[in-house]
């Protein structure tokens, strides 16, 4: 029997992971889709460290909201991903990394870039350094469709030029071609997750579908930015399932994945779907001071996820009025986690 491949830092290679029963670190853990993927390892039986931004209050962000006991089986620390210390006291012992902390608010970047940069070019920096001389197994370095621009064609493959348009992007941009320098420099085994429009419970007012929602349900009014825009949609769940058959494959490491819907939807039509789901007519108007500068107006984002389809045999299963559905009746339940009044960058 052929043996495992061994690369030049030690670490075994040609095997898959299966993270049953491994020690797994999230970092962005209290983030919209940090805290389903950690309530997802969870109940497959990992052994979850989750990293969490620090602050004197000691909340730990969406984490706060899952059921006790899932929650009870969590390790949590709390810290900052621009602190190299803090970031290899958590890695220690951990056999599998999935980086999802950032700053992700687009409108936030164009207010402080040097935040933004700092805490998505550096803390990744940090990150990749610590899984190097910890020996982690599996890196999931988390991406965004934002790093290519508006859309040259669709649906947009890998292979799609890289133009980001806002601080954000160029940001994540830079991440990532960080993260695929250590792989070819240092082998190290860390693959590139590039998922387009995340939706569904506990995510923030930052994003357009829980600002569509919120603002429907309490006053019946939307008011948004750019509304022609289109967007791929993709249901939490199924974002989850993509990181997890992606950290189990052994064909991923050095790889960049799409992660999407294929299904283009614009902002104008998204607001009738909620108004549908809702029983509502929605009056919809475009406020100066929500848009985007004029040249940072990424257009259209549709994905072609099918690398992902034949790479770890993932497609996405939650259909969007469901998703839709599901992410409305969450939202009634918790409409006072959200400050519909006020825009939120």
């Amino acid at each position: 029997m052929a043996s495992a491949m061994v690369s030049l830092n030690g670490i075994r290679r040609g095997n898959q992971m299966k993270l049953k029963g491994k020690k797994v670190l999230v970092t962005g853990a209290g983030g919209f889709i940090g805290s389903h993927l950690v309530e997802t390892l969870v109940k497959n039986h990992a052994k979850v460290r989750a990293f969490v931004h620090y602050n004197s209050r000691n909340d730990w962000g969406m984490l706060e909201l899952l059921n006790k006991k899932i929650l009870n089986e969590v390790e949590v620390i709390a810290g900052d991903i621009r602190d190299s210390d803090a970031l290899r006291k958590a890695i220690k012992k951990c056999q599998a990394v999935f980086n999802l902390a950032a700053s992700v608010g687009i409108p936030y970047s164009f207010v402080h870039p040097k935040d933004v940069v700092e805490t998505n070019v550096s803390g990744a920096l940090n990150l990749l350094l610590a899984c190097k001389d910890s020996r982690v197994e599996k890196i999931v370095h988390t991406s965004t469709s934002e790093v290519y621009g508006t859309a040259q064609y669709v649906p947009m493959d890998e292979n799609h030029p890289i133009s980001p348009q806002s601080p954000y992007a160029a940001s994540k941009a830079s991440a990532d071609q960080i993260a695929l320098s250590f792989h070819k420099s240092f082998n190290l085994p860390v693959g590139i997750m590039r998922p387009f429009n995340v939706y569904g419970p506990r995510q923030s007012a930052r994003a357009v579908i829980p600002t569509i929602i919120t603002q429907a349900l309490v006053k019946g009014e939307v008011y948004l930015g750019a509304t022609f825009t289109t967007r791929d949609l993709t249901y939490v769940s199924d974002t989850v399932k993509g990181f997890i058959k992606f950290a189990e494959s052994d064909k991923t490491s050095g790889e960049v994945v799409n992660i999407g819907s294929g299904f283009e939807v614009s902002i104008e039509d998204l607001v009738e779907l909620v108004g549908k789901c809702l029983n509502k007519n929605i009056k919809l108007f475009s406020q100066r001071e929500r848009k985007r500068p004029g040249q940072s107006e990424v257009v259209r984002l549709v994905s072609n996820s099918n690398k992902a389809l034949k790479l770890v045999n993932w497609s996405p299963k939650v259909k969007l009025l469901d998703g839709l559905e599901k992410t409305i009746n969450w939202i009634e339940k918790n409409i006072q986690l959200y400050k519909q009044e006020i825009y939120n960058i």
